[in-house]
């Protein structure tokens, strides 16, 4: 644990300063309770072309939210580092556990979703999902190793759901 506070300390002590104590914050509000990558699956919902990738986006992030925050965050109990270290934040204190990284996990999954939807999505999914697991670091409310276990969860979650569904779909399809 020593490591992942040296490197949350770096990060608070070398790139702390005012243009991402504003933007950081306003970074992770795209991740609360996964309400953007949300409204991107429902988006899709509305267009043919993206209407099944729509679908696996929303039971994705289902799954993450059934797996990763309803089943091993209060599996595992981890403290967040704001718990055990006094620091002000620049956000209110989260009051659930810290591992995996929710906002993390639920970014990845759609990020996933998403590149496998259409390349073009590829660049922006990655990016905004990586700013907001960066941002979790920064506001100094989860360890490293929170952000990567909800990374990999992410991941997993995300191709399991739509090698699942695009089965699913070829055995209706074939049974129709």
């Amino acid at each position: 644990m020593a490591f992942e506070f040296a490197i949350l300390d770096f990060l608070r002590e070398h790139l702390s300063c005012g243009f991402l104590d504003v933007l950081m914050p306003a970074i992770t509000f795209l991740g609360n309770g996964g309400w953007f990558w949300i409204a991107c699956g429902v988006l899709m919902l509305f267009f043919r072309r993206y209407r099944k990738w729509g679908i696996y986006l929303l039971l994705a992030m289902l799954a993450g939210l059934l797996i990763g925050n309803l089943g091993l965050k209060p599996l595992v109990a981890r403290d967040r580092p704001c718990w055990i270290r006094e620091v002000e934040l620049l956000i209110p204190t989260p009051k659930d556990y810290s591992y995996p990284s929710g906002h993390t996990l639920h970014s990845v999954i759609a990020a996933t979703v998403l590149c496998l939807a259409d390349k073009r999505f590829r660049l922006p999914a990655i990016l905004l999902a990586s700013l907001i697991a960066f941002s979790r670091l920064y506001l100094y409310v989860h360890f490293p190793t929170d952000i990567l276990g909800g990374a990999l969860l992410g991941i997993f979650l995300g191709l399991a759901t739509v090698w699942i569904g695009e089965a699913v779909r070829k055995k209706l399809t074939k049974s129709a």
